[in-house]
């Protein structure tokens, strides 16, 4: 049986974030130091470290293939980040435009923001965009509709962590699951984030901050258990968590500050580790995971 790894970048910057909204207007957005075009190429290189080290059943070595959600406002200051992330083989999807949280935004807000960015990563890479993550995993039924109403062939926002009050839930329970992934419709998936169910309990095992609050032991021996339960797993993290470097928000509390700087030092050591221990397994994009299961 071949596990599958599939690794996910939440491109967007370090000013950009919802712990640091209420000290970060977005009309400010324009005056701070972008520094998300450095930390994604230090991960494209990272990446680039490990291609042709995994090898298919019958033989073949397999390149790294991830999927970059990438902000639109992001995107449409650094196109050639985007064409670079497509040229080098991953996969381009969508993180929205605005970062705005997706419950929170009207019906014809939110599918103007959806066709938007769908239209300007299109437009950049000239190949078409398939997936999309909503920010803060904000995600419910009507988020859903709505999300495949705009053209996208999956969805990659549901969380079932239950202590988030951001993010959002969906009811999946009788909906077909093959994998890690559910079919909501024929043209239509939605592929959660993987988290680590003990009994009724659910832990946060997908990656961000509770992949560098956690000692990587603990981390990779609860991977390990879900690719043994799923056959598969969904990782996610940003740029700006390799970036010890970046700006401090100071004036924002403890609790956020704690959720944003935690063991940030840390993170590329552990991403790298957490790669080369699962080196055996195959990483492969978001949409050509859906291929493999439709």
């Amino acid at each position: 049986m071949t596990y599958h790894l599939l690794l996910t970048i939440d491109v967007e910057d370090w000013f950009q974030v919802e712990n640091f909204k209420q000290y970060i207007p977005f009309a400010s957005w324009s005056s701070h130091e972008l520094r998300v075009e450095k930390n994604t190429h230090r991960i494209l290189d990272l990446l680039d470290c490990f291609d042709g080290k995994w090898t298919t059943d019958n033989g073949q070595h397999e390149k790294v293939r991830c999927t970059f959600f990438v902000l639109g406002w992001i995107a449409e200051r650094l196109p050639h980040l985007v064409r670079e992330i497509h040229s080098r083989g991953h996969e381009v999807a969508s993180h929205g435009y605005y970062h705005n949280l997706c419950m929170k935004e009207s019906p014809k807000e939110l599918s103007i923001d959806l066709l938007k960015s769908k239209k300007l990563l299109e437009d950049i890479t000239g190949t078409q965009v398939h997936g999309y993550r909503a920010p803060s995993f904000s995600i419910d039924n009507r988020v859903l509709k709505i999300i495949e109403d705009s053209g996208y062939a999956y969805d990659s926002s549901f969380n079932s962590f239950g202590m988030n009050s951001r993010y959002g839930h969906i009811d999946l329970s009788s909906i077909k699951k093959t994998g890690i992934a559910y079919r909501i419709s024929d043209t239509f998936h939605e592929i959660p984030v993987s988290n680590l169910s003990i009994g009724n309990l659910i832990l946060p095992w997908g990656g961000g901050g509770y992949f560098r609050l956690m000692p990587s032991p603990v981390f990779k021996l609860g991977v390990y258990s879900i690719l043994k339960n799923d056959g598969a797993y969904m990782f996610y993290m940003h740029p700006w968590e390799i970036d010890p470097e970046q700006p401090k928000v100071n004036q924002a509390s403890m609790v956020f500050k704690f959720r944003h700087y935690i063991n940030i030092k840390k993170t590329e050591q552990k991403l790298k580790k957490l790669m080369k221990d699962m080196g055996q397994y195959s990483f492969v994009n978001c949409n050509r995971y859906i291929e493999g299961i439709r």
